[in-house]
């Protein structure tokens, strides 16, 4: 991928409105509830091209009103997991604190958002596990978030050419092996967290040894494990499918390991949705995708199974009403209770929310 092009895409992410309209749709069960298990905000600002040190990127501006209008569209999203992304660090104090500056802000929109749909129930934020002082960022996590604090991500995606995948891919090398990281994996479980993890398809063996040696902690697999390599072919066909339905029926005999079922419309799988004159439709996408939601389901079960928008990083190539049209397709294959797992149950579990307070939400916001 091209700096020019990593310079568009990443300036349209959240920012696609009139391309988005060429695709209307109407919501598929509005009655259906669902819980958002992957979102992130971020303000406008700009920071080095990865490949191109003297070329500067700059990303769209997408915070809670672009959220809201996005969410609130007609779906009944009733909650959803903020996902660290690098938002709002702090500018001073110790530098393995500053990541707490995000957990801050995520905090603050949880209050903003009280009383109306969607809330935001679980905050996920970053520590570098390998901290010998990691107890101390957790524990000024927990200050910060509360009970909403729920968990930490650290990216262990490791490309050669980070580039390649967008700005994905810049994990160190050998990370999971790292005793000093599976010393704090180990004490997320011990404290009741969650490893939320983000790694391409071809390191999902690497995930399972590392799931292993921290059977306490549980391990959210974003993204379906980002399986990237996409062809213009049904999901079963592709490229990637082979290696990764077997690293993935391999993870699910893992107790403490849950799969999130969405990233398969971003530019980092390869998927080409954002280079179509119009969007794709929910049975399109469904279509070309549905193949690793399905064996996902059937490896791991709808009880360890959650769907996720990943936006604004999917939103480049499909619109939120659609995705979720397309979720929706998927869950209704599944007798009520398992669909309804799929839609908010398996999230609510996993990530510790307060069924009560989105039960008594008042309004949903127009």
């Amino acid at each position: 991928m091209t700096p020019q092009e990593r310079k568009t895409w990443i300036g349209m992410m959240g920012a696609r409105g009139a391309w988005w309209d060429l695709r209307r749709e109407a919501i598929l069960e509005p009655d259906w509830e669902c819980v958002d298990t992957h979102f992130h905000l971020w303000k406008e600002q700009l920071f080095p091209d990865p490949q191109e040190g003297t070329l500067s990127l700059r990303t769209s501006r997408y915070l809670l009103d672009e959220f809201l209008e996005d969410a609130c569209a007609g779906h009944k999203v009733t909650q959803a997991v903020y996902v660290e992304c690098g938002s709002e660090y702090r500018t001073g104090g110790p530098p393995n604190l500053r990541v707490v500056g995000e957990t801050e802000f995520a905090a603050r929109l949880a209050r903003q958002q009280a009383g109306s749909f969607p809330q935001v129930g679980a905050i996920v934020a970053h520590a570098d596990l390998r901290d010998p002082d990691l107890g101390t960022v957790l524990d000024a996590h927990r200050e910060a978030g509360g009970s909403l604090f729920r968990g930490v991500r650290q990216s262990g995606a490791r490309l050669a050419d980070p580039a390649a995948r967008l700005i994905a891919g810049a994990a160190p090398p050998g990370l999971y092996a790292d005793p000093a990281f599976r010393r704090g994996l180990a004490l997320l479980g011990e404290r009741g967290l969650i490893f939320d993890s983000f790694q391409f398809h071809f390191q999902l063996d690497d995930l399972e040894v590392l799931a292993r040696s921290a059977p306490g902690t549980v391990i959210v697999v974003d993204h379906l494990g980002a399986p990237v390599d996409y062809t213009p072919a049904r999901a079963e066909d592709q490229p990637a499918f082979l290696s990764w339905a077997k690293s993935v029926e391999s993870l699910a005999r893992l107790p403490n390991v849950v799969m999130k079922l969405g990233g398969m419309a971003s530019i980092v799988t390869g998927y080409d949705g954002h280079r179509r004159e119009t969007p794709p439709s929910s049975e399109e996408f469904v279509e070309e995708r549905g193949g690793y939601f399905r064996h996902a389901i059937s490896c791991f079960g709808p009880e360890r199974c959650m769907f996720e928008s990943n936006f604004p990083v999917d939103s480049t190539s499909i619109g939120y009403v659609v995705l979720w049209n397309a979720y929706k397709r998927i869950a209704a294959e599944h007798p009520a209770d398992a669909r309804q797992a799929l839609l908010c149950d398996t999230a609510r579990r996993v990530y510790g929310m307060d069924v009560g307070a989105a039960a008594a939400s008042p309004e949903r916001r127009p």
